[in-house]
């Protein structure tokens, strides 16, 4: 059985495009046998990278999925959250050899488009067990 530890991004103040991604995650786990361990609430998705190699470094943990969502502004601050995130967690893999998956959504996207992605959540967690599988 794979262990995960599971980020979710709170950037959604109200809550249902990131519990919908959430519990697509939790669904997918649940449906592959895996078991999520811990799960660490962060600020947003330029937070994710420290909370993921928080999680990469505990015992127990094989792989960590990391769910966020990035919604298009009115500058390119979206892209730079973006690239900032994806590059800190390709670090947090390589540097602690343990899969973390990019389940964020965005950016360039609309709040109907982020809605219309909440499934993206299990991709994560389904892309983080595989290679955790594959690796052990």
């Amino acid at each position: 059985m794979v262990a995960l530890g599971l980020v979710v991004a709170q950037y959604d103040k109200h809550g249902s495009l990131i519990e919908a991604m959430a519990a697509s995650a939790r669904e997918a786990a649940a449906d592959r046998g895996a078991d999520v361990v811990e799960t660490l609430s962060v600020p947003g998705a330029y937070d994710t990278p420290l909370a993921a190699d928080r999680l990469a470094r505990r015992d127990g943990v094989d792989a960590v999925a990391v769910l966020g969502v990035i919604i298009e502004g009115d500058t390119d601050h979206d892209q730079v959250i973006a690239d900032a995130a994806a590059q800190g967690l390709t670090e947090v893999a390589l540097d602690r050899d343990t899969p973390v998956t990019l389940g964020i959504t965005g950016p360039g996207m609309s709040e109907d488009e982020a809605a219309a992605r909440t499934e993206k959540g299990a991709s994560a967690v389904t892309s983080a067990i595989e290679l955790a599988e594959e690796l052990q």
